[in-house]
């Protein structure tokens, strides 16, 4: 493939990909990359952002950094999460438009001229709405729940089947690297920044090559995140299920007591109806000291100021210290 030189200084569009074991797939995502962007803006260049990779996807890359100086790595000392992969490219970028997309050609970089006309129709987001998915019916059936129970509980409107695949104009990207929150909820901060925004519906595919760095335990805990950082609802609910529980069993208590001194009450009946009581009313105290401490662990982690991430090592930019 012959590389055309950069002829213009200031960059016009960055594309944020964090990376996770693609040392397989970099490559052809590099050349559909590649092959779509030169033919709509006059200069780009590609932030790959390496979370504790463990196979070679750093040497794989850097070989494509030495053709073109318009790719760039950031290379974390271990695996912090892919929220803080897309926040390091997004402080690292310097274009005018900044593209997120995964490195598994799940979001198909030929939708991009699309996402970049729309974009100037002078909106400054353009996120990607995921019409189908590749995936299993048990995948496709947790993304359209945890959406609209996100959508629900959520105190401001995030929309239904967008991903972080998105163009943000420059103010956007400057406001999401001001918001200090080490737990992010990427898709939750785009929307709550407000400005003018819209979507466009795609196909969603198949992970090219390899298996997705994310476990079941990793997608929950960012359908939590998304929760928690939107949305008080949750502690209101446990406010109110305490107030319906307690009035209840005050007048069942009271009904009670009337029924005993009428002498309606002979005998007291077994043990079972009390235990089930004793057993729902503790899993009830569980679930709400749960979601309460899901609050407090991340107050916890955001009092501590660790930064969101620490680079190892990068290519093609200057070093910066992990935030």
């Amino acid at each position: 493939m012959e590389i055309k030189p950069l002829h213009n200084q200031k960059t016009g569009l960055s594309v944020v990909i964090p990376v996770y074991n693609s040392a397989e797939i970099f490559p052809e995502l590099y050349r559909r990359l590649y092959d779509v962007l030169n033919n709509v803006v006059d200069s780009f260049e590609i932030i790959a952002v390496l979370d504790g990779c463990t196979d070679n996807s750093y040497e794989v890359i850097y070989k494509t950094s030495l053709q073109d100086k318009r790719v760039k790595i950031i290379e974390f000392s271990r695996n912090f999460g892919h929220q803080s992969s897309v926040a390091a490219g997004l402080e690292h970028a310097e274009g005018e438009m900044v593209v997120i997309m995964d490195d598994d050609l799940e979001d198909p970089p030929e939708i991009l001229p699309k996402f970049i006309s729309k974009f100037k129709e002078d909106f400054d987001v353009v996120y990607g709405i995921r019409r189908r998915r590749k995936t299993s019916f048990l995948h496709r059936t947790a993304y359209f729940l945890f959406y609209r129970i996100l959508g629900k509980l959520a105190d401001i409107k995030i929309p239904y089947d967008s991903g972080d695949f998105c163009i943000m104009r420059r103010n956007v990207v400057d406001a999401l690297n001001n918001m200090p929150e080490k737990n992010r909820f990427i898709r939750g901060l785009r929307a709550w920044s407000g400005f003018r925004q819209t979507g466009i519906e795609y196909d969603r595919g198949g992970r090219l090559a390899g298996a997705s760095g994310y476990s079941l335990r990793k997608y929950l805990r960012l359908a939590m995140d998304g929760i928690v950082s939107f949305s008080y609802r949750p502690l209101n609910y446990i406010s109110i299920s305490g107030i319906v529980i307690a009035l209840v069993g005050f007048f069942v208590g009271m009904g009670l007591i009337a029924l005993k001194l009428m002498g309606g009450i002979k005998d007291v009946p077994g043990w079972t109806s009390l235990a089930f009581l004793l057993l729902f009313f503790s899993g009830v105290q569980l679930i709400s000291l749960g979601i309460i401490g899901a609050y407090i662990s991340r107050i916890y982690d955001e009092v501590k100021h660790r930064p969101k991430y620490i680079i190892r090592r990068t290519a093609g930019l200057e070093r910066k210290r992990g935030n």
